[in-house]
């Protein structure tokens, strides 16, 4: 059982550095959905990649991982919420997949940080 923990783990700590890079390859795109009321698009691209690859990294390295996971939950609701609502509400198909992915790994991110008590 401890080896299928230790497997989801890695499984949820990886996407989430690809995840980050992927705020770095893709900046000018994703920019475009950072809220018009939040100022300095750019930076938030950055700063959430940044967060999401130090993330990942403290979860693959087993690291802090259960404070790590409280506030990634917490930054993927933030995305949920800021992001992702707006679009779904108007009937945005890929707003709504965004706002469930993100929704069902902020509760992965809290599950997994009650697995793993520093």
């Amino acid at each position: 059982m401890n080896q299928l923990k230790e497997l989801g783990r890695l499984l949820y700590g990886i996407p989430m550095i690809v995840f980050g890079v992927f705020h770095f390859v893709n900046m000018r795109s994703l920019s475009t959905i950072v809220p018009a009321i939040i100022p300095g698009d750019t930076f938030w691209v950055i700063l959430t990649g940044a967060a999401l690859i130090a993330a990942g990294i403290s979860i693959v390295i087993k690291k802090q991982i259960r404070m790590t996971c409280y506030f990634l939950a917490a930054m993927l609701l933030v995305f949920v919420f800021l992001v992702h609502l707006p679009g779904a509400l108007n009937g945005d198909m890929t707003a709504i997949n965004s706002l469930l992915k993100d929704a069902a790994l902020s509760g992965g991110a809290i599950m997994l940080g009650q697995a793993y008590k520093d």
